[in-house]
């Protein structure tokens, strides 16, 4: 009965609604997947440029002193220092060196000695450097074809006694440290003369395995008395030295001064008239940081007989051959660990009138 009941059903129902009703009856498809599209990414960035081979150079000095001067340089005492003080960490040179001696003239005006210098350099070419601290006032200049010329630094006044004749000191040593060729330091007065010839002079220099700087512990007002208790504790009075201001140093001693900045802010704060910071900074620092390469000696002969706050000056009658050789070989010390009399090769003080006689010896007695 049920099966004719549907089939009747069927047979009365037109064709269209049947299929109507069919397909209502089939459910909806799902709806199609959300495809999210992600943006392509960004395209690598290119690659560095392959490293140059060489360093890019520094900014330029001002080496060439401007029109009507007659400076090394135009730089302060900042830049001057900051790039002194820098020390290549490679050990090999890429060019070939020959080590040199810097003289540092620590002067007033002119070198009136001028002449005897010439002399003794004439011919070492290549084996010196020369670097003259004036004052500021002095307008002068050395002709052209001498030494001397265009070797001038800029300068600050300098005062006897006070801390600006140090800064004077670390100012020639610095210019001299741009030049790496120069190994050894000598400071000299405009008062100072040679007293044995250049090869002889730069030899001891060169093959010394010591700095000279004169430094000794003196008790009493004019040593221990000068000491400052508000330098400690970085200097303690057992630390405190004196010594002659002309020294000579090497090139690492050289960097370590104009680096300094902790004794020589003491020294200039604490060191006041009559401290006389020239006689009591360098041989104090020296000690403090490198007593094992010291001689605790100068080079420089000076007359301290007739007492006073400044050494004995030579006149003109003063000067004989016995005089210059007494300096040359009357004297005994040690000199890298053999004993030698040859312990002196600078003096002073020589005045301007004993020029003449200086030079009429020196072919003979100085052998220049």
């Amino acid at each position: 009965m049920i099966g004719i009941t549907l089939s009747f059903y069927l047979t009365d129902t037109p064709p269209a609604l049947q299929l109507k009703q069919f397909v209502s009856a089939i459910p909806p498809p799902p709806p199609p997947p959300v495809v999210v599209v992600e943006p392509l990414p960004s395209p690598p960035p290119p690659p560095p440029p392959p490293p140059s081979p060489f360093l890019e150079p520094p900014p330029p000095v001002k080496w060439v002193p401007a029109a009507g001067t007659n400076f090394l340089h135009e730089m302060g005492d900042k830049e001057l220092l900051w790039r002194a003080s820098m020390k290549p960490k490679v050990g090999e040179y890429p060019f070939k060196r020959t080590p040199k001696v810097a003289f540092m003239f620590l002067a007033r005006r002119e070198l009136p000695l001028a002449r005897l210098w010439e002399m003794f350099f004439r011919g070492h070419e290549g084996f010196y450097s020369i670097y003259v601290h004036s004052l500021p006032s002095y307008n002068g200049s050395e002709p052209e074809g001498s030494v001397f010329h265009g070797r001038r630094v800029p300068s600050k006044e300098v005062k006897w006694g006070e801390f600006s004749m140090v800064e004077a000191e670390r100012r020639l040593l610095a210019n001299a440290l741009l030049d790496y060729s120069n190994e050894r330091f000598v400071l000299l007065s405009e008062a100072c003369i040679p007293l044995y010839n250049f090869t002889t002079i730069y030899d001891y220099l060169i093959k010394s395995n010591t700095t000279f700087v004169e430094s000794y512990d003196l008790p009493g007002p004019v040593g221990r008395g000068r000491y400052d208790k508000h330098m400690r504790p970085h200097v303690k009075l057992k630390d405190w030295r004196k010594g002659a201001q002309w020294f000579e140093i090497d090139r690492e001693l050289a960097l370590e001064v104009i680096s300094d900045r902790l004794y020589s802010l003491l020294f200039k704060k604490y060191c006041k008239p009559a401290c006389y910071s020239d006689e009591h900074y360098l041989p104090t620092f020296v000690t403090k940081k490198f007593p094992w390469k010291n001689s605790n000696r100068t080079l420089t002969w000076v007359d301290w007989s007739k007492g006073g706050p400044h050494p004995l000056r030579f006149v003109r009658s003063d000067v004989s051959s016995a005089l210059l050789n007494q300096l040359r070989s009357g004297n005994e010390c040690v000199y890298n660990g053999r004993p030698t009399n040859i312990c002196y090769l600078f003096a002073r003080k020589f005045t301007v009138g004993t020029l003449d006689r200086l030079l009429r010896f020196a072919p003979k007695i100085m052998q220049f």
